[in-house]
């Protein structure tokens, strides 16, 4: 007599959680994705990386609930309902924390995803990156090195000339339009917009 295999919740439960992970890597259907560092995880996150960061019950008044989740919890915000992942005017982008600059609206690019996208951050040291496991299958988390805010994650799967995809949560960041660069202290960045029609 042969008896079927029996498989408990918990065997089926890890192999669907396996067959979604193989799936969505084989796809390239990876998206934004909220995730903490597990143990073990690479970083290179800067040791004074709170230098530029409130306390928690500063950062809990300045915030809205969902800047919040997203940059010190590693939440994420809705696709297509975020304030940015639309957004066409020039500028630059920084850290809604520290006011940092990390990103330009000369590389943001349209994604599909329904979260802001760009090619690459405006100066390579303002992030730091980590390797999660989170949703089964490692992911390059992305975290603004100064004020250690979850910014969103970075694929290989973008445009040239980086063929990178920095996908970041709207709510990580605050725009400031070309005309007001000068005025909030980072007229360093004008000399991107020199050249009209540059903003993607």
């Amino acid at each position: 007599m042969t008896h079927s295999p029996t498989h408990t919740p918990t065997a089926v439960s890890r192999i669907l959680v396996l067959a979604f992970a193989a799936f969505v890597a084989l796809t390239g259907m990876a998206a934004c994705g909220s995730s903490h560092a597990e143990d073990g995880a690479e970083s290179d996150r800067p040791a004074d990386r709170s230098a530029d960061k409130p306390s928690d019950a500063e950062l809990r008044e300045l915030l809205t609930p969902m800047q919040y989740e997203v940059t010190q919890q590693a939440g994420t915000e809705p696709p297509f309902q975020n304030e940015y992942w639309d957004n066409k005017e020039p500028g630059i982008y920084v850290d809604v924390v520290s006011g940092e600059p990390l990103f330009g609206s000369t590389d943001k690019f349209k994604s599909g995803t329904g979260w802001p996208s760009f090619t690459k951050p405006l100066t390579e040291d303002s992030l730091a990156q980590e390797t999660d496991y989170k949703i089964g299958y490692p992911r390059t988390e992305v975290r603004s090195r100064r004020a250690d805010s979850h910014l969103g994650h970075v694929f290989p799967d973008g445009p040239p000339p980086t063929g990178l995809r920095y996908c970041i949560n709207s709510a990580a960041l605050r725009f400031v339009p070309v005309e007001k660069l000068e005025e909030e202290g980072y007229g360093e960045y004008l000399h991107l917009f020199e050249q009209a029609g540059t903003e993607k």
